[in-house]
């Protein structure tokens, strides 16, 4: 077998039939993974929730994930963060000539394992390849399926006067570790990027409260950009405490270092959850006694004036507003 992609693997003969059989369904398979042009999924007796994301990253690895791992995440946590439990994903490839075979099986294999940890099947799925120079590598977009009971409503129009404002983890690492694997700063920061399916942490914090409002999951544009969204979509204000707000110490040496604010950098496995205050300490604990949920914390509250607007107060007591986001966010992700 060659030791990259050519056109002839897109051509849908014995190539493309090897292609499909040595690395996708060497590490896809399952039962609902067929040789049919769609699965056949078993009935469903709740709501349908589903999403679809594009993957496009520079570089393809990073210290703590590749593209693979990170279409599966981002499909996967955005059907949870609407309360819905994911279970079937599909995957569509577009491949660029010249691709290495050994590079593709890593990433493959990557979203197998991925998938199992966040216990979704890949049922089908799709595969192109382009002459060389018409992609940058490799494009993946993947498509969840979940479900979702009758009784569950969250929504990033349900944030309310009164609610605090929950993060899972300490911010920024994605968009931080993009940016040290793809610049040469000559500075050296041991961070990887926060990449994880979430799913478990939207059912754990359910266990706890049936009055959770709105989970948004912070990725392109990091948390002041959900925060921005929520408010304008929920007709709310909300005031962060800057203080509150986790940042790991390498993440917050480099951005200080090159004059970014961790609040706009991408995270890949973190969410911003807006709950009751009453219910707030019970969900922080019941987060932190989860993987990827060990740093999760209070950092504000929704209220009622500065409608549209998040502000922050400092620790020095004053408060202002937090800029709106606007053009292009570095570094850019996808």
């Amino acid at each position: 077998m060659n030791k990259t992609i050519q056109m002839v693997h897109g051509a849908g003969g014995k190539q493309t039939d090897r292609l499909i059989r040595d690395v996708f369904k060497k590490h896809f398979n399952n039962p609902l993974l067929t040789a049919d042009d769609a699965a056949v999924l078993p009935g469903f007796d709740e709501q349908i929730v589903t999403s679809t994301d594009s993957f496009i990253v520079s570089p393809r690895f990073f210290p703590g994930g590749n593209i693979g791992r990170l279409s599966v995440c981002g499909s996967v946590n955005d059907v949870a963060c609407m309360g819905a439990m994911p279970k079937y994903l599909t995957a569509a490839f577009v491949i660029e000539e010249g691709f290495s075979f050994e590079e593709l099986e890593e990433i493959v294999k990557s979203m197998a394992e991925t998938a199992f940890e966040a216990g979704v099947s890949i049922v089908a799925g799709d595969t192109k390849v382009v002459g060389h120079g018409q992609v940058d590598g490799l494009y993946i977009t993947t498509t969840c399926i979940g479900t979702l009971p009758s009784y569950i409503y969250i929504s990033g129009d349900q944030a309310m006067p009164g609610d605090a404002v929950i993060v899972t983890g300490d911010i920024g690492r994605h968009g931080s570790a993009i940016l040290l694997a793809r610049e040469d700063f000559g500075f050296h920061a041991d961070i990887e990027s926060d990449d994880a399916p979430l799913a478990h942490l939207v059912s754990r914090m359910l266990d706890v409260s049936d009055q959770i409002d709105t989970i948004r999951d912070a990725t392109r544009g990091g948390v002041g950009t959900v925060l921005y969204e929520i408010a304008k979509a929920s007709g709310v204000g909300i005031r962060l405490v800057d203080e509150a707000i986790p940042v790991a110490p390498p993440v917050k040496s480099l951005t200080s270092m090159l004059g970014l604010d961790p609040l706009y950098l991408a995270c890949e496995g973190r969410y911003v959850v807006f709950a009751p205050k009453e219910d707030a300490d019970a969900l922080v604990s019941a987060l932190r006694n989860e993987r990827h949920g060990e740093n999760a914390t209070v950092i504000g509250e929704v209220v009622s004036k500065n409608v549209g607007r998040v502000t922050i107060v400092t620790d020095i007591g004053t408060e202002r507003f937090l800029p709106e986001p606007s053009g292009e966010l570095l570094p850019r992700i996808c």
